[in-house]
């Protein structure tokens, strides 16, 4: 297949290289510190000029992914392992967190299902008014556990197998992995703010007393930069912690 043929619109050869080569690092769970193969190897890889394996490697280091020393050569600069409680560099689910740690993550389903965007989630997800959409609402677990409620939103048009999935057992994440074509998480706007909860909350999450809430909202993008999907997550206070990494 013609390598033009692989960029997305308006996409230079640097940057598909960049996020070839770092959707490959993530992939084998990098550590910090870590070293990268050497740039004629990435260029034989990715069927590159080495000019353009420097690029790559130069957009990744003023994200503060990656960085170079003459002793070692390219090294990765963040552990690249999935945390439900840290906003990173990758963006994973939460069936892959709790994997990634021995944890026995499930979900129970409270609605799931397709219907018309609203005007707010048309805006949101970049699609047109109206538009269908996948819905789900379902709690959260890790080792029976309740951690959260979550509401996830997803244009229809982009994965048609969210409408005859069943959930209750499915991985969304696999799901979108496994559409033809790929729907693969690649970047998200994340944000916190804290409140307390409300009645249903308190009953579905199993509150008692003043425990505050730390409500999530997430926009993630798919690998052609499109909206994908719009979560809402809900999270016990005593049963979530936030962490960022933060780089100049």
């Amino acid at each position: 297949m013609p390598l033009g043929s692989l960029l997305a619109e308006g996409q230079s050869l640097p940057a598909w290289t960049a996020d070839r080569l770092w959707s490959d690092v993530v992939a084998g769970r990098a550590r910090s510190g870590d070293r990268l193969p050497s740039e004629r190897a990435l260029a034989e890889r990715y069927g590159v000029s080495r000019v353009t394996v420097r690029s790559a490697l130069g957009d990744l280091a003023g994200r503060g992914l990656v960085s170079v020393s003459p002793a070692r050569g390219w090294t990765v600069e963040v552990d690249t392992g999935p945390v439900a409680d840290d906003v990173g560099h990758t963006v994973q689910g939460f069936a892959d967190y709790a994997a990634e740690r021995g944890l026995a993550a499930r979900s129970a389903v409270l609605a799931q299902g397709t219907r018309a965007a609203t005007m707010v989630e048309a805006e949101r997800l970049q699609v047109a008014p109206g538009s269908r959409l996948f819905a789900m609402r379902r709690l959260r677990f890790l080792d029976d556990v309740v951690v959260a409620l979550e509401v996830n939103r997803l244009p229809l048009a982009l994965c048609p197998a969210l409408a005859t999935t069943d959930f209750h057992h499915a991985s969304l994440y696999a799901t979108l992995r496994r559409n033809d074509p790929p729907q693969l998480p690649r970047v998200a706007d994340y944000s916190v703010e804290a409140r307390y909860a409300d009645a249903e909350e308190r009953a579905l999450l199993e509150i008692e007393g003043e425990v505050p809430m730390l409500v999530a909202d997430q926009l993630t993008y798919n690998q052609q930069g499109r909206a994908l999907e719009w979560t809402t997550q809900v999270f016990r206070g005593d049963r979530y912690r936030f962490r960022a990494s933060i780089t100049d």
